[in-house]
């Protein structure tokens, strides 16, 4: 008889300490890989909750980056917060945090304090800057991030003010790294038997997104073109209604869009058959497609090149919602919470084709599952309720 099919990580306990985004998210990629992961909070909660939202009593921000997880509240500065945290830690297979170089030592939670106690655990820390060197102790944000690596220069026009790159493309970029390198952790320890330590932090994820930029060859000059826009005819264009993103790198593509939007007279013309020709030429190019496109909206545009030529109709957010793809993909379930009452939202980064689909849960309210997860651990109820009494619990 064939084994049941799971989740790559059931059974995988994951204790999130982390706040905001990047140590956050890369915790609910684990638990959407099966992982149960408990996020333990401060008294003043994490700051994410904060974060401006149109929702009266929940930040969508934390809503959005905290899904299937339950979630418990500690003041790890009191001598019982802490020790509560340490036995929830002998049960654990991964604890993330976000704390700066320095901060968990002085809370008792470091590296090798934990180590000690349990071999077995991974143990990743999400950084600004890196353990080491003269930055380790800064505060690190997306944003900083990319404006401190070049992101923001390049996404500028050039020549002109450099420009953010709205999303928190970094920190996503970051929690991918929280949990491959998690889960590379977990697979090596079913080797050696131990844990490690796994480091993360905002600068490398920065650079690492920057790969194909980040190449200075020997003999070269520093100061050269790294812009990776293929320029002119790929971009975002405007249309009789809406914008339309075309992509054209091809010669099969440049000839289809060509051919379909009445431009014959250039697909064959020797000067723009190459992108770096239609780049040098998009003085020329770019007013003759743009007067095509004019005839059309972005969403017919769409009709007309169906799958011959890559395209999207610029579109909200809150059109994916209901998108058919997005719905015969099944990337958004209906949530029960106990505060909103129930939201929409993502549900799964990954698809594992032998596990069943995941049912996720709505991001815990503050200190919802406390009570749950102490109990777990053998506390009885007038436990708890001392523990509440003093501020340790929440």
């Amino acid at each position: 008889m064939a084994a049941q099919a799971r989740r790559p990580l059931d059974g995988i306990r994951v204790l999130d300490l982390s706040a905001y985004i990047a140590g956050p998210y890369g915790c609910t990629l684990l638990a959407d890989m099966g992982a149960d992961v408990i996020k333990v909070e401060p008294p003043a909660g994490d700051n994410l909750r904060k974060y401006p939202s149109t929702l009266p009593n929940e930040s969508r921000a934390f809503l959005g980056v905290n899904r299937s997880k339950r979630g418990i509240a500690l003041d790890l500065k009191q001598k019982d917060g802490l020790e509560i945290l340490l036995k929830l830690v002998d049960t654990a297979d991964v604890l993330v945090h976000n704390f700066r170089p320095g901060v968990p030592e002085r809370l008792g939670i470091g590296y090798e304090q934990l180590k000690a106690r349990r071999p077995q655990l991974v143990y990743c820390a999400v950084t600004g800057y890196g353990d080491t060197g003269p930055m380790k102790d800064n505060a690190g944000y997306d944003q900083v991030l990319q404006t401190f690596t070049g992101i923001c220069t390049l996404q500028g026009p050039a020549g002109g003010p450099p420009e953010i790159v709205y999303g928190s493309v970094v920190d996503y970029y970051a929690a991918a790294m929280v949990a491959s390198g998690v889960s590379a952790a977990l697979f090596e320890r079913t080797r050696s038997g131990s844990g490690q330590y796994v480091g993360v932090s905002l600068l490398r994820s920065a650079l690492a997104m920057q790969s194909a930029r980040l190449i200075y060859a020997q003999d070269e000059p520093l100061d050269i073109g790294r812009d990776m826009r293929s320029g002119g005819i790929t971009g975002i264009h405007p249309c009789k209604e809406g914008h339309l993103y075309l992509s054209a790198n091809t010669p099969h593509f440049w000839q289809t869009l060509c051919e379909r939007t009445g431009l014959s007279q250039v697909a064959d013309d020797e000067r723009y058959d190459s992108v770096k020709k239609r780049a040098v030429h998009a003085d020329v190019l770019v007013p003759l497609l743009r007067q095509a496109l004019s005839a059309r909206t972005a969403l017919e545009w769409e009709q007309v090149f169906g799958t011959d030529v890559p395209c999207a109709a610029a579109r909200s957010v809150e059109e994916m919602f209901a998108h058919p793809q997005v719905l015969a993909e099944q990337m958004v379930a209906t949530m029960p919470h106990p505060v909103v009452g129930s939201y929409q939202g993502f549900t799964e980064a990954v698809r594992f084709g032998d596990a069943p689909v995941p049912a996720p849960f709505a991001a815990p309210a503050f200190g919802q599952h406390s009570s749950e997860v102490l109990k777990a651990h053998g506390y009885s109820d007038g436990e708890i309720e001392r523990l509440r009494s003093l501020g340790v619990l929440l």
